[in-house]
């Protein structure tokens, strides 16, 4: 299959605007100019979208820079990474059936004249406009160094960066990625895939840096190493050498990196030059007001190119905001826009990464960071808190109040000391049985991070007539990224969440139940009597009668405990990272169980008296408290708050259990040695 014909279908890559006409319906000539909107991307279509709604006779015409239909650039590093198709990326509903809206696609904008209110485009043609709207986005930042322009330095931003280094990942060995942000770590990630080796480039001192702070910022490094990816922090880019495509970099360090390809994903800038033709206000961005006008009160700017209050908003959620006040202001509405909180949440390398307000290097002077690391579920989570208000939190791994943290810290909610206290003890700054239903928040509250589709905005889906996830999906954009957000669309519909299993529940459940029934059954069933008789076939009594037999049971039964003890290596030793914990997991479940079998070999079910008694009483309480740990983890999917609460009890029971059996191995094996098995 040739590259082409696995990335598009042939029609969709027609160049100009016939590409995708023919499936549009087409501006109407009226008396009125159509609203023109330049920029094809999310934020621009999501406006299309909304004034379309709002006023469906008003005419929208869209310019877009790529002959493509609109497609959702948030899933490019699972595009790029082979984990989705073309058919995942484009967005089928992105301007059919809606209101009337022209796409012109494959022709980009390049004057506006606002004298004579029209926009000329690349083919010279002229389009007369009522209101502009421009949704230009930004560029990728390339750093200004030596030797940058070779052959073998790309870029990732778009379909057409993305197509560049699927074709180059098959050929490249050694790719060094320069930025250690959300893209550059997708990037390096997806550049794996055919074992090359990626390293990571990073100026900052830690990953993610606007994102993260320094402990979850060590907990996402963990997991990017663990994926193979290497890491280098606090160093940059100096110079890019080799003779006609790139071999070397050259690092400020003084250090040299041998590679063969160079990914740059430093950064963006907004794209502001046809606005700065214009004669519009710039400053980090198109500078707008609170309805998202510029200084010609005919012309909007929203999204990445937009600077509203000094600042410019990189992420798609707060585009979305600004589409939405646009959109109303448009329709002759009087909504307004006074800023967004920051909020990210990602899937990093597959791990789940959130981040929302002031965190990392944005922290106010004076304000508290209130943390919890859990090393062996490879979870960070930290709070920020200013005059005992939440105005910022990070998560780096699975956070199931993620979503009210979110609303704590837009609605500035106070977080009291026994909340504090319980996050640092356990992860959680809400009892479970507190835990807010989304039912009960807000309609002002985000449900769905990627798109930024609030409540209200589901709540309206619903009363329109959307009965299931899937609808609420097509009318809204909810839960078409990452996914994570299709609980509470189930909850808002009256359904309840059905939780994907952890890997291997069935064995976990299994070897749980198998592993319980066992250990009861020591305890309470009698021992096994000595045979009566020496006529016997086979003497199955030597088991326990023979010394040497004995030894080797109980040797047995010693490197099986040695094994078990391997899954709390692997839980806290980073550079234990052999495969998935899921299936270390599993593997311990299946131990344990074979645990018990020798144990029944090396003793005959019988508990014994004194220190022997004691031994037995520690290692079967331990192995049942690891059964019901093990059923935990099988259901929670199931039961999500009671098995997490017999889970958490199952554990500290068998750790408190485990705690003591060197000890007591150790006089064991010296009473059998020294004291022939008495005492």
């Amino acid at each position: 299959m040739s590259q082409r014909t696995a990335l598009a279908p042939d029609p969709i890559v027609v160049s100009g605007a016939a590409a995708v006409r023919h499936a549009l319906p087409a501006a109407r000539a009226t008396a009125e100019p159509p609203v023109v909107v330049v920029g094809a991307g999310p934020v621009g279509m999501r406006f299309a979208q909304e004034l379309a709604r709002r006023a469906p006779h008003i005419d929208i015409v869209v310019y877009g820079d790529e002959a493509l239909p609109p497609y959702n650039r948030v899933r490019l590093s699972s595009f790029l990474a082979g984990e989705l198709g073309w058919a995942g990326m484009v967005d089928e509903t992105a301007a059919h059936g809606i209101g009337r809206i022209e796409m012109r696609l494959g022709t980009a904008v390049v004057t506006i004249d606002r004298e004579g209110g029209q926009v000329v485009d690349a083919r010279g043609h002229t389009q007369r406009y009522r209101q502009l709207v421009l949704a230009t986005g930004s560029r990728p930042v390339v750093p200004q160094v030596p030797g940058i322009t070779m052959a073998g330095v790309l870029t990732f931003r778009d379909l057409r960066d993305a197509e560049r280094l699927m074709a180059r990942r098959v050929r490249s060995r050694h790719t060094v990625v320069v930025g250690g942000g959300l893209l550059g770590l997708e990037a390096a990630r997806a550049m794996r895939r055919f074992g090359t080796e990626v390293t990571v480039l990073e100026h900052s001192a830690r990953l993610m840096a606007r994102q993260l702070d320094d402990g979850g910022a060590a907990v996402l490094r963990a997991e990017v190493q663990a994926c193979g990816i290497q890491v280098v922090t606090g160093d940059a880019l100096k110079e890019v050498q080799g003779r006609e495509r790139v071999q070397r970099l050259l690092l400020r360090s003084g250090t040299l990196l041998a590679c063969d390809t160079l990914i740059v994903a430093a950064g963006i800038v907004p794209q502001v030059q046809l606005a700065l033709q214009a004669g519009l206000p710039i400053g980090r961005g198109v500078r707008v007001d609170d309805h998202l006008r510029t200084a010609d009160p005919r012309v909007f700017a929203i999204g990445e190119c937009a600077e509203h209050r000094g600042r410019v908003y990189g992420l798609v959620a707060p585009g979305f905001e600004q589409a939405a006040v646009a959109a109303h202001a448009v329709a002759g509405g009087g909504a307004a826009y006074s800023g967004s909180v920051s909020a990210a949440r990602l899937k990093v390398v597959g791990t789940p990464v959130f981040s929302i307000g002031a965190v990392g290097d944005d922290v106010p002077p004076g304000a508290r960071t209130v943390a919890h690391a859990d090393a062996s579920q490879r979870t960070y989570r930290s709070v920020v808190l200013e005059r005992g208000r939440l105005v910022g939190a990070t998560a780096v791994g699975s956070w199931d109040e993620v979503a009210r943290v979110q609303e704590a810290v837009t609605a500035g909610r106070r977080v009291w000391p026994w909340q504090r206290w319980r996050l640092r003890r356990h992860g959680r700054l809400w009892a479970q049985a507190e835990a807010a239903e989304v039912t009960a928040w807000p309609d002002a509250a985000i449900v769905c991070q990627c798109t930024g589709v609030s409540c209200g905005t589901l709540r309206e889906a619903i009363a329109g007539g959307a009965a299931t996830p899937q609808a609420l999906c097509a009318a809204t954009g909810a839960s078409s990224v990452c996914g994570t957000c299709r609980p509470q669309l189930q909850a808002l519909l009256g359904g309840s969440a059905a939780p994907e299993p952890v890997l291997g529940a069935v064995w976990l459940w299994r070897a749980g139940i198998v592993a319980a029934l066992a250990a009861l059954a020591l305890l309470l069933l009698p021992a096994i009597d000595y045979p009566d008789s020496a006529a016997l076939r086979w003497r199955w009594d030597l088991l326990w009668r023979n010394a040497q037999i004995k030894q080797i049971s109980g040797y047995l039964m010693l490197a099986l405990m040695l094994a078990l003890a391997t899954l709390g290596l692997r839980k806290r030793v980073r550079r234990i990272a052999l495969g998935r914990f899921d299936g270390w997991r599993v593997a311990h479940g299946v131990i344990g169980l074979a645990a018990l079998a020798v144990l029944v070999v090396h003793s005959g079910a019988r508990l014994g008296a004194n220190l022997n008694f004691v031994l037995s009483l520690s290692l079967l309480g331990a192995a049942a408290a690891g059964a019901l740990g093990s059923l935990s983890v099988a259901r929670e999917h199931r039961w999500p708050a009671l098995a997490r609460a017999w889970r958490r009890h199952a554990v500290w029971t068998h750790v408190l259990l485990l705690w003591p059996l060197p000890v007591l191995l150790a006089l064991h094996v010296l009473k059998f040695y020294f004291f022939g098995g008495r005492w």
